[in-house]
């Protein structure tokens, strides 16, 4: 297996541009703070920005935990990667990387300067220290997942292809989060909020009463039983799947959490 690296200082953009950068270089898998990336697809390994301190994260992207190093190195077995681009913020620390991976030498370093401008380096840097913005290689639905609960939504291309100075076509999709150890603090939607969003969708159909929207919240997401009171008449099947999906689909346009299971009890029938 071919292995380059893909290097720059923390929050100059390397993510951002990591797909663009492993096509150019006939790279067909990425390592990235801690997952192993192929074709846009994540093969294995979580994400470091998940991790509770900068600390974890740390180690977590350096592959320090048997287990976590052990599962990455048998995707690349099993996906037959020929090459391989690490990112990483120095050369010591891909060096790191691919030694817990047990991949290399690395044969190739490209450098962020290399692929970008002082001023687009400057706008990723500011969108990183100001919003707290951490970019991920990756389609949305790939992480979702993982980042359950935390700040999340597809990527706004045409702003960031503007302020990075490039047209975008890079062949790959890309997610914002914001890394549990964020700086700027951590964010909480109340219970009653989850409430409020659910039965308001909810009776905006016809014929419609929401009793009461129970709510448990798992490391996947949020589980809803909701109790509702439909007008005699309708059909309870077809009724009951719209009010699952306006309720799902609003909690995670609303707040970015997961909806990953909303059931639903027709507990009695309105007869006008």
């Amino acid at each position: 297996m071919k292995t380059i690296a893909f290097v720059g200082p923390s929050g100059t953009g390397k993510s951002y541009r990591a797909t663009a950068v492993a096509r150019q270089n006939g790279a067909d898998g990425i390592i990235d703070d801690g997952i192993l990336i192929s074709h846009g697809k994540l093969l294995a390994g979580t994400s470091a920005k998940k991790e509770p301190t900068r600390i974890a994260s740390v180690k977590h992207a350096l592959f320090m935990g048997d287990s976590h190093a052990g599962e990455v190195k048998a995707a690349l077995r099993e996906n037959n990667i020929q090459c391989l681009m690490i990112l990483g913020t120095s050369d010591g620390m891909v060096q790191k990387i691919a030694a817990r991976l047990g991949v290399g030498p690395i044969e190739k370093i490209i450098r962020i300067e290399d692929v970008a401008t002082p001023e687009e380096m400057q706008t990723a840097k500011s969108m990183r220290l100001n919003q707290g913005q951490h970019v991920i290689p990756v389609p949305t639905f790939e992480i979702k997942h993982d980042f359950s609960g935390y700040f999340l939504h597809s990527l706004r291309m045409h702003r960031l292809r503007k302020a990075f100075g490039d047209s975008g076509d890079d062949g790959g999709s890309k997610s914002i989060v914001r890394p549990t150890f964020s700086y700027m603090g951590d964010f909480t939607i109340s219970d009653n909020v989850l409430k409020a969003i659910g039965k308001h969708e909810a009776e905006k159909l016809d014929g419609v009463k929401i009793a009461d929207i129970n709510i448990r919240k798992t490391n996947h997401g949020l589980h809803l039983d909701v109790s509702a009171t439909l007008d005699y008449g309708l059909d309870i099947r077809s009724v009951s799947h719209s009010i699952q999906r306006r309720i799902k689909n609003s909690i995670e346009q609303y707040t970015s959490l997961n909806a990953r299971r909303v059931h639903i009890y027709v507990k009695g029938l309105n007869i006008k």
